[in-house]
């Protein structure tokens, strides 16, 4: 009895179009081989004013360089009426690993932001220090400050809503989260002994509250006992 050969590419029709998961045990000369096999040369029959099907690849554990991906996309694109939407990998490059980690680190800044001054990080934002009136922190993640913020405050800068402010004082000239920006609230009068936290609700509005709430409001922080 001969053999069967080993399938490489296993193909699932989907809502969204036609998915490939990829094996990423073998060579990838074998896997373009089949790619062709059973994508390219079957589809003959086709008619070229077919209407063209999303392609979602899955590499599982197999990286990709750039002129590869773009050499599968062109292998899939002769098949007349598939077309790769996205390429997904478990596996990414050292610059994307670094770049990932450059915007998850918590950068811990020791100064007081003054008048004028701008203080700008990528990640998750730690100032031992206060901000004065007319001064402004900028973080593309949380902003946690231990000292008086009496000055502006814009967690999440980029579009995520799910960052919060927490402040030793919170005082605020203006609060931003995400693309939500928000006025000092104006009903407070005096300030608590205690350290505050500010993030957006339901409603889409930046609510400001006890600092014991993020643990039920953002269970994800614990991520920061990690990379202590």
């Amino acid at each position: 009895m001969a053999k069967q050969k080993q399938q490489y590419v296993m193909m699932k029709g989907t809502k969204d179009g036609l998915t490939l998961h990829l094996d990423d045990r073998c060579s990838y000369e074998d896997l373009l081989k089949e790619i062709e096999e059973r994508l390219v040369n079957q589809a003959g029959g086709i008619a070229s004013n077919s209407p063209l099907v999303s392609v979602h690849l899955n590499m599982g554990n197999r990286y990709l360089t750039p002129e590869q991906e773009e050499e599968v996309r062109a292998l899939i694109r002769r098949s007349k009426n598939l077309v790769v939407e996205s390429i997904e990998s478990n596996v990414v490059s050292k610059a994307e690993a670094k770049e990932w980690l450059r915007k998850a680190e918590i950068v811990t800044v020791s100064r007081i932001v003054r008048s004028g001054q701008v203080l700008h990080v990528e990640g998750d934002l730690l100032l031992i220090g206060d901000v004065n009136p007319g001064g402004m922190v900028i973080a593309g993640g949380n902003i946690f400050i231990l000292g008086a913020l009496r000055g502006i405050a814009h967690a999440g800068y980029g579009g995520n809503k799910e960052a919060v402010i927490a402040a030793s004082v919170m005082k605020p000239m203006q609060l931003g989260i995400g693309d939500v920006m928000n006025r000092a609230p104006d009903y407070k009068t005096d300030e608590r002994n205690e350290m505050e936290c500010a993030y957006i609700n339901e409603q889409n509005q930046i609510v400001v509250d006890r600092l014991q709430l993020l643990m039920h409001l953002r269970p994800n922080l614990t991520r920061l006992e990690r990379r202590v």
